[in-house]
């Protein structure tokens, strides 16, 4: 299995961007697709999920200005994220599970724990 985000990138206070993550050898019918954040010199926070059912959760601080997203034809998961402010300035992670369940735990540290396979990360800074 293989996740491999892009799509990040420098942009200015108040614009957005549109992270990837192209997903391959992930051939489960019933699973749980994140993105996780990480900014330097903090521990790694919840962002959204989408289940497989296309049932999804953005973190409570992040609704309304971030979308999460799948297009199974094209294996692919998606992040879109508007009005960006500098605390967005990290590098976001797509992560996969095998399980459903995982996206409905109630838990941003169990859903991080019970994500098995997890791509490199993509960059995002953001400027004044």
């Amino acid at each position: 299995v293989h996740l491999v985000e892009s799509g990040g990138g420098s942009v200015q206070a108040g614009g957005s961007l549109r992270l990837s993550c192209a997903i391959s050898g992930f051939t489960e019918k019933s699973y749980c697709l994140s993105w996780f954040r990480q900014a330097g010199g903090k521990e790694r926070e919840g962002v959204a999920t989408i289940d497989s059912d296309g049932i999804k959760n953005v973190a409570d601080s992040l609704k309304g200005r971030f979308t999460i997203s799948k297009d199974n034809a094209e294996d692919t998961l998606y992040l879109q994220l508007n009005s960006l402010q500098v605390e967005d300035t990290a590098t976001y992670f797509c992560a996969a599970s095998p399980f459903k369940y995982d996206c409905h735990t109630g838990s941003w540290s169990r859903a991080e724990y019970g994500m098995e396979y997890w791509g490199k990360g993509t960059l995002v800074t953001i400027s004044l």
